[in-house]
């Protein structure tokens, strides 16, 4: 069964970086495409950035828009998040999540296989 496992989250203070690590397990194709979605304190959860298959491909809500990076070593089965300036409203629980297409897509409800989260805390 596909699993992923977010890893790298902690407390950081404003302007300071992070980078997310998600684990896919061996049934993981590489071919599909994977993103990252985050749910702040009290609110929904929110698209952050996806990655086609090759990684030849991007996008990034606007919040998030020049300060991160999606990246994906299909070589490790693994997806990477690096964030820079970080501020207090990307306080949230972050997620990684895969889907069966290729092509890179926004909508969480395309996205069948999802971890469990792991907290980035920005102090101000």
């Amino acid at each position: 069964q596909v699993q992923l496992v977010e890893s790298g989250g902690g407390l950081v203070q404003a302007g300071g970086s992070l980078r997310l690590s998600c684990a896919a397990s061996a049934r993981t194709r590489t071919t599909y495409a994977m993103a990252w979605y985050r749910r702040p304190p009290g609110e929904e959860r929110e698209f952050v950035a996806a990655i086609n298959w090759s990684g030849s491909s991007t996008a990034y809500a606007d919040s998030v828009k020049g300060r991160f990076t999606i990246s994906r070593d299909n070589t490790k089965n693994t997806l990477y998040l690096r964030m820079n300036d970080l501020k207090p409203e990307d306080t949230a629980v972050y997620y990684c999540a895969a889907t069966l297409s290729g092509a890179v897509v926004t909508a969480s409800d395309q996205y069948r296989y999802w971890g469990q989260g792991t907290q980035v805390t920005v102090s101000s």
